[in-house]
């Protein structure tokens, strides 16, 4: 201890105490310690947290706060605007400093500046620190300075950077304070959904928590990195790793992850094609993170400015059928109902049903945007929009807007015996293989034997794949002539 005084280590997108920069500090220079978390509803607007990531708030603080009362270090729960919370709690109780660590949307960095700015008026030390990212942002730059907007060079300079920094150890000792403000009910905040138990399935999918993620990551390199090169596209097999949740909230951090994967390597006779590949969608983060830090309107604006003018439609009943899983189409109606059910879907299915909403239906790309920021565990700023941009063609190192997804041969492709569509689109369980991923291709008597009538109990596709093509490449072909005219 070099500081007997105490400080205020303020909670957000890291709710661990392993690893956790703002905490270790904290730890080692102050005798007491009072662990904040505040639920700011305000400053976000409209990306204040979505349905299903509230629900996973709720238990992810109730297992943080768990984890801090076995140290003695109650959690404090404040609600509202942070640049109030913040300075009146630490001015309140007398703390010498406030520790956190670093976001980098826009109006989280604007909010940070300003309560750097409210505490030093006050004589309170306001210190920062990189408890996300592997790197950040500025340090990993072109030869001229500009933030990279290709992934592949993005990868090739993290790889040039050398390894990334080890994890810090979870404090052994943590003090917090000897009379504790008082803190909200975290039950108080309506975290969880009321109403019909929409949850369910959320419930019986995930366990949110910092030992929990610690046991996925665990579960994975044990189970499946060997086979993640291989199977990371198939949505019928369990292959992923399902952190995204847990990295979002910050239950682990990505340098746990990478550390956890080199030391598998090592007991595992080195490299494998498995551990690379995972290692690359680790840098994907980053990648995404650095555009979300570097371009801040990507929630709205595209990045490519052509799409500016892009003759999107208007279709309230298209997006709806698109929103409940009833577009006909059986592998975006899979991945539309996995999504609702448990508020997470395989990423090779999200680049399906995204393109079929962008592509297919003509949609603005911001209208999914906002279904997946409401309906997503992992709903994360900068992943979520930035991965919209990609599909819709108009952002940094985009899939060419004239690359369309074809939902029939992905299906055929990625969920070969129908498995995956089986699951989730059960009034089609007893079709064929041959047809299961394009049913109106079936006779009507394999439709009768299937228990299927179309238009009844499974819709007609909305849109011919054929036609919508054709209406989403012409659609390009408009803008492009009036930004070369």
């Amino acid at each position: 201890m070099t500081d007997s005084s105490r400080a205020i280590v303020w909670f957000r997108h890291d709710l661990r105490l392993s690893d956790n920069p703002a905490l270790a500090h904290a730890a080692r220079h102050h005798d007491q310690v009072l662990a904040l978390y505040c639920l700011d509803e305000e400053s976000a607007g409209a990306w204040t947290p979505g349905g299903a990531s509230r629900w996973w708030l709720h238990h992810s603080l109730a297992a943080l706060a768990a984890t801090l009362d076995e140290k003695g270090v109650p959690l404090v729960l404040r609600r509202g605007p942070a640049e109030r919370v913040v300075p009146e709690l630490a001015e309140q109780e007398a703390v010498a400093a406030v520790y956190w660590n670093r976001r980098y949307y826009a109006w989280g960095v604007a909010a940070d500046k300003a309560i750097k700015r409210m505490l030093g008026e006050t004589g309170i030390t306001a210190e920062s620190f990189n408890g996300t990212l592997l790197r950040e942002p500025w340090e990993t730059r072109t030869g001229h300075g500009a933030p990279y907007r290709v992934y592949t060079p993005f990868w090739r300079a993290y790889q040039a950077a050398g390894t990334p920094a080890e994890p810090q150890r979870r404090p052994a000792r943590v003090t917090g304070l000897v009379r504790p403000p008082a803190s909200d009910r975290l039950a108080d905040w309506g975290l969880l959904p009321t109403g019909p138990d929409w949850a369910g399935g959320l419930r019986a999918a995930w366990t949110p928590g910092e030992d929990a993620a610690r046991r996925r990551l665990h579960a994975f390199l044990d189970d499946r990195i060997g086979t993640y090169a291989r199977d990371r596209n198939r949505p019928d097999i369990d292959a992923t790793s399902f952190l995204s949740p847990h990295l979002h909230f910050g239950e682990i951090g990505p340098r746990q992850i990478w550390h956890a994967v080199l030391a598998h390597e090592q007991a595992h006779g080195g490299r494998s094609k498995g551990s690379e590949t995972f290692l690359k969608e680790l840098v994907w983060r980053e990648f995404s993170h650095n555009l979300l830090f570097y371009f801040p309107g990507i929630f709205e604006a595209p990045i490519d400015r052509r799409f500016e003018d892009f003759p999107w439609r208007q279709d309230a009943d298209a997006l709806k059928a698109w929103q409940r899983g009833r577009t006909g189409y059986p592998v975006v109606d899979a991945g539309m109902r996995q999504l609702w059910e448990t508020g997470w879907m395989h990423n090779r299915v999200r680049m399906v049903v995204a393109s079929f909403l962008v592509k297919h239906l003509l949609l603005p790309w911001q209208r999914g945007e906002a279904w997946f920021w409401d309906t997503l565990v992992d709903a994360d700023h900068a992943n979520n929009a930035s991965s919209w941009q990609w599909v819709a063609g108009c952002g940094a190192d985009a899939a060419p807007f004239f690359r369309i997804f074809n939902p029939m041969t992905q299906g055929e492709k990625f969920d070969p015996d129908g498995a995956y569509v089986r699951k989730w689109v059960p009034e089609l369980k007893e079709l064929p293989t041959k047809w299961i991923h394009a049913p109106w291709t079936a006779t009507p008597q394999t439709l009768e034997e299937a228990g299927i009538r179309l238009g009844e109990t499974y819709p007609h596709p909305i849109v011919d794949h054929a036609a919508a093509r054709a209406r989403a490449l012409d659609a390009f072909d408009r803008i492009k002539r009036g930004a070369s005219g």
